[in-house]
């Protein structure tokens, strides 16, 4: 008897179990949350200078990141303060993007900053940020602040110590920078400020130049950038506008290539981070809520009008397709990129000064790695 109704309880189950899993969500993919808070005042041109080219870097970190099973997207909020430019009413602080995908409409901001003497509160440019942005409710989530400057941590009439505790009881990692001498930033409170938000404390040498090794691959990882250009999609009322913006982006990371800043925008474009449903019909396509006969032939490109909808599907599609073995061909050749950077590195003995690509790409990987993401090699 007993092993009647045991087999019974298996049939049960397996009847039932189809049946849960059927009406089970999907789950929600996993995101990333970095807010950068950046000091403007005269003496931070050395840091826009590295945050303008090291951009890319650090959302690469996440190309080859994971979390329950899925690649993570990155969402990008940029603040800068310390600016005599700003207002002072508002503490001399200015929300220069909220949280976005749009990762080309950052680097646009990054490269317009403008360094202006000024005084830096870094307890109300954090608090601005805490209360400002729409951060994820969930504790799954990796959410980050990094506040970088060279004044003490301390000034200004908000406690940076309160606006701390706060940032991580809603469950948001404060990480301080400071652009100038390990003693000289504790003195200045910038490691108790991380220590009170679970965060870490780092010093960089802003006007240090950051070191890119060239590689063989670098030049065909380039040329295939500019063949990804050609699979985007312009569409609605700011499609022309971004493909141009597009194209900006790639000139100022060109103008930043001695230290890398090129290549590693290519790469970003190789991988699902870099997402333009916005204006893009083909990452727009892509989406759940996607509806085709929402799509007007006024939105549609010059090419695309006189098309039928079934020409008009196939044509998005052809370019889905070619974009992805582009960004296949470009994932292959960073494979052997960074085995042979790594080489160059292991030959070099010269111990090269930190940068803000360095410090941030090490603590988010260490961060994001016990909240549950995993990562490759890159």
């Amino acid at each position: 008897m007993k092993r009647t109704f045991t087999t019974i309880a298996l049939l049960t189950s397996s009847f039932l179990i189809p049946s849960a899993l059927a009406h089970r969500k999907p789950a929600p993919q996993p995101k990333v949350q970095l807010a950068l808070l950046l000091d403007t005042s005269n003496s931070m041109d050395g840091l826009i200078e590295q945050t303008k080219t090291q951009l890319w870097k650090v959302v690469n970190t996440f190309i080859e990141s994971k979390k329950d099973g899925q690649v993570p997207f990155v969402e990008v909020a940029l603040y800068e303060y310390g600016n005599q430019g700003l207002k002072p009413g508002q503490n001399f602080i200015r929300q220069v993007q909220p949280f976005t995908r749009d990762l080309d409409q950052v680097s646009a901001a990054l490269f317009a900053l403008k360094t202006n003497g000024g005084d830096e509160y870094c307890g109300a440019v954090i608090e601005r940020a805490i209360q400002d942005l729409k951060w994820d409710a969930s504790g799954q989530v990796y959410k980050a602040i990094f506040i970088a400057g060279n004044e003490p941590f301390t000034q200004g009439s908000i406690s940076p110590n309160t606006a701390c505790k706060e940032a991580i009881g809603r469950g948001v990692v404060v990480n301080t920078i400071h652009c100038g001498s390990n003693d000289v930033g504790l003195l200045g409170g910038w490691g108790q400020g991380a220590q009170l938000a679970e965060g870490t404390y780092m010093v960089i040498n802003q006007d240090a130049v950051v070191v890119h090794v060239s590689a063989p691959q670098d030049k065909e990882i380039l040329r295939l950038n500019k063949c990804l250009n050609e699979t985007y999609i312009p569409f609605g009322a700011v499609g022309e506008e971004k493909k141009i913006s597009q194209i900006a982006q790639d000139s100022n990371a060109k103008s930043k290539a001695s230290a890398g800043a090129d290549v590693q925008r290519a790469l970003t474009k190789a991988s699902a981070n870099y997402w333009n449903a916005t204006w893009d019909l083909a990452d727009r396509s892509l989406e759940k809520d996607f509806d085709w006969s929402k799509v007007s032939e006024a939105q549609l490109p010059e090419a695309m009008r006189e098309l039928d909808l079934e020409e008009r599907k196939k044509y998005v599609a052809s370019k889905i397709a070619e974009r992805q073995e582009i960004q296949a061909e470009i994932k292959k050749l960073n494979n052997a990129r960074v085995a042979y950077v790594d080489e160059k590195r292991k030959e070099s003995s010269t111990e090269t000064a930190q940068t803000l690509d360095k410090v941030v790409t090490q603590t988010v990987r260490e961060q994001a790695t016990k909240k549950g993401y995993l990562f490759g090699k890159n």
